[in-house]
C-alpha cells in the first residue's frame, strides 16, 4: 500500500535512504560519504522538515499486514528548465530486505499515475551514471537516457536523465 508520509515516518524514512543508498552506492560512493556524512540521525531532521513544509510530494510503500515501510519516494513537478509538462522522481529508495520484491515497481507505477493524473506529457529520473542496478530497472520500465547530464553535488558524482513519454 502506498500513503503520503507522515512527520512520524521520518525516521523510517531515513533509515531506509541511509540503508539504501549504503547497499546501491557501495562500489559508487566513498565509504567516507557514505557511512561517516550520511547518517540516520542526520536524516531525520530533513525528512521532518521536507513532509511538514511539503517539499516534495513524499510517500511510502507500506506493508498493509505489518505496517511495515519498505520504500520511499519524493516526486513532483519537473524542475528542469527545458522540462515544461514534466513529472520526476526526485529520489526513490527501497529497503535493501525488499529489493527484487516489487516494492520499487509498484513505486515507480504509483508515480506515473500521479503524473498522468497531472497531464504530464513525460517523466524524468535523475541517476548516477555509475548506479547499473538503478539504471538497469528504469530501462526495463521503458526508460532511456535522453543525453542530459549533470554533477550530483553531496556526492561530486554524474548523474544522467532518464525520460519516457506518458503515451509509452
Amino acid at each position: 500500500m502506498i500513503r503520503e508520509a507522515a512527520v512520524e515516518d521520518a525516521a523510517r524514512i531515513a533509515e531506509i535512504e541511509v540503508n539504501s543508498s549504503r547497499y546501491a552506492y557501495k562500489d559508487i560512493v566513498s565509504d567516507e560519504c557514505l557511512y561517516k556524512d550520511l547518517s540516520v540521525e542526520n536524516r531525520i531532521s530533513v525528512y521532518e522538515y521536507w513532509i511538514s513544509q511539503k517539499r516534495f510530494e513524499l510517500y511510502v510503500n507500506e506493508d498493509p499486514d505489518t505496517g511495515t515501510i519498505k520504500g520511499m519516494m519524493g516526486i513532483g513537478m519537473c524542475e528542469d528548465e527545458d522540462k515544461d509538462n514534466a513529472f520526476e522522481l526526485h529520489f526513490i529508495y527501497v529497503d535493501p530486505g525488499y529489493v527484487r520484491a516489487g516494492t520499487g515497481t509498484e513505486m515507480l507505477k504509483f508515480f506515473e499515475e500521479k503524473g498522468r493524473e497531472r497531464g504530464c506529457s513525460e517523466y524524468v529520473i535523475w541517476v548516477l551514471e555509475e548506479n547499473g542496478m538503478g539504471r538497469n530497472f528504469y530501462e526495463k520500465q521503458n526508460y532511456h537516457s535522453d543525453g542530459k547530464d549533470k554533477i550530483f553535488k553531496r556526492w561530486n558524482k554524474r548523474e544522467i536523465r532518464y525520460v519516457r513519454s506518458v503515451q509509452e
